[in-house]
């Protein structure tokens, strides 16, 4: 019996030679390259904490620099911001943030080419949308009315749409379209939210260009039991 599970074994251990011999190098190469992938899909989680934590942190420092209206001590730390971490979230406010420093110091071109850079280079449809819509306004103050309409016409994330819309009724307006000015303040007004204050205003430029909205009645007695009951 000893020498029959002898020559078994033998005969297993020569067939997983020659499959290793046959395979080996292949399944040494294939666990490489899993092994290597790990690594690296650890290297990188740990080297894109490291840079928020950078990243962070110089953004504190341009957030002071900010709080204390120095404009050119925030644009130098802007400037290392998005050279260094570029791609991160905190470059992309530290571009916001710059912007209306610049602007508050009376440095509109600066300002405007921080938030081209936010624009041209942020990862997010939220940041760029802000960026453009903030260059509109500025465009806009300088007369350049259709360089401002196009930068709206890139800023569509659907949270500032109301806002674009309005931004855009302002320009038309400035250009004496009117009847533009009305159609894109209508549609400001009717997608912002009634319960945010700024409708107001553009309720108040709509009737001051003759097209006031509908008065929005509260509900009350029976209408409003019956849309109670109804939700």
């Amino acid at each position: 019996m000893a020498t029959h599970l002898d020559l078994e074994e033998q005969e297993q251990l020569d067939q997983l030679k020659a499959f290793w011999k046959q395979y080996g190098n292949l399944i040494t190469w294939a666990l490489t390259i899993v092994l290597a992938g790990f690594a690296a899909w650890n290297g990188w989680n740990w080297w894109q904490r490291e840079q928020a934590v950078k990243a962070a942190a110089m953004f504190d420092e341009l957030q002071k620099a900010a709080d204390a209206g120095d404009a050119a001590k925030t644009a130098g730390i802007f400037n290392d911001l998005k050279e260094r971490f570029g791609g991160t979230a905190f470059a992309q406010q530290g571009g916001l943030l710059t912007a209306r420093v610049q602007f508050d110091k009376g440095a509109p071109d600066a300002a405007a080419a921080a938030l081209n850079w936010v624009a041209d280079n942020a990862a997010e449809t939220e940041y760029r949308s802000v960026a453009r819509l903030r260059l509109a306004g500025l465009l806009a103050d300088q007369k350049k009315y259709d360089e401002a309409l196009k930068q709206l016409a890139g800023a569509n994330a659907k949270e500032f749409e109301a806002l674009v819309a309005d931004r855009r009724g302002d320009i038309l307006a400035a250009q004496g379209k009117t009847e533009d000015a009305k159609a894109a303040y209508k549609k400001a007004w009717d997608t912002m939210d009634p319960a945010v204050q700024y409708r107001r205003l553009i309720d108040a430029k709509l009737t001051a260009l003759g097209a006031a909205p509908p008065a929005e009645t509260p509900k009350t007695g029976t209408a409003a039991a019956a849309d109670g009951a109804a939700k």
